[in-house]
């Protein structure tokens, strides 16, 4: 029993970090980005993060049906995340680009690290940027596959090793998943772009945070099971 005690522990702790770090990847608009004012999305931390977890728990619970490879189900939880950020990401820049008139543009680089290409003569003065660049773009594509990743890893431990109800360890999961997105809120403090906006560098402070309350969550699954008679 205690190695499948340290398994579901040592997997939720590694999901949730993922999840706090995926978080810091994702473009957060909120409600600036709703005005066009500023990159990313116009939700907040939490709810992009939500919906990201609920499409790759979708894919990963579908997966896990015919499969018992943790391999397999954490990867389409991944795929099914990324495909679901790439989506939104794709329709905020038609809807930009179509309905407000402006071009995808970084606020927080004068040039784009990956095409190199010049941001701040297309930034409309007085705004930080506005719509998904091509760096917030793949930052925000391997920020779904890595929650996604995480998410599917969480998923899996509750069903497979703590012996939940498949709906049960949905709702664990995500739960666990929600905890670590508030924590990555509070340290986001408002919009990010991803990994080369400067506010990407407080991750340090929140992955501490993130591994004390995933070893929490962990403890919590584990005397769930333990005491539910499922282990």
């Amino acid at each position: 029993m205690e190695p499948v005690i340290l398994l579901i522990v040592g997997y939720v702790v590694i999901g949730g970090l993922l999840a706090c770090f995926a978080a810091h990847l994702l473009p957060v608009g909120g409600a600036p980005a709703a005005m066009g004012t500023a990159t990313g999305i116009a939700t907040g931390t939490v709810q992009i993060m939500l919906g990201a977890a609920m499409t790759g728990l979708f894919t990963a619970a579908s997966v896990d049906t015919f499969t018992d490879s943790l391999l397999l189900v954490t990867l389409s939880g991944a795929v099914g995340a990324t495909v679901m950020i790439c989506v939104v990401m794709f329709m905020a820049n038609i809807i930009y680009g179509f309905g407000a008139g402006i071009v995808p543009v970084s606020g927080r680089v004068d040039v784009d690290p990956i095409t190199k290409e010049p941001q701040a003569p297309y930034k409309t003065p007085q705004c930080d940027g506005h719509g998904v660049p091509i760096v917030v773009f793949v930052s925000g594509s391997l920020g779904g596959f890595i929650g996604g990743f995480g998410g599917a890893l969480m998923y899996y431990t509750l069903l497979n090793y703590a012996n939940f109800s498949a709906g049960t360890a949905a709702i664990g999961a995500i739960s666990i998943f929600v905890a670590n997105a508030i924590l990555a809120a509070y340290n986001i403090r408002g919009t990010i772009e991803g990994f080369h906006d400067p506010k990407f560098k407080r991750l340090p402070y929140a992955l501490v945070a993130s591994f004390a309350v995933s070893l929490l969550c962990g403890i919590v699954v584990s005397l769930t099971a333990i005491l539910g008679g499922t282990l």
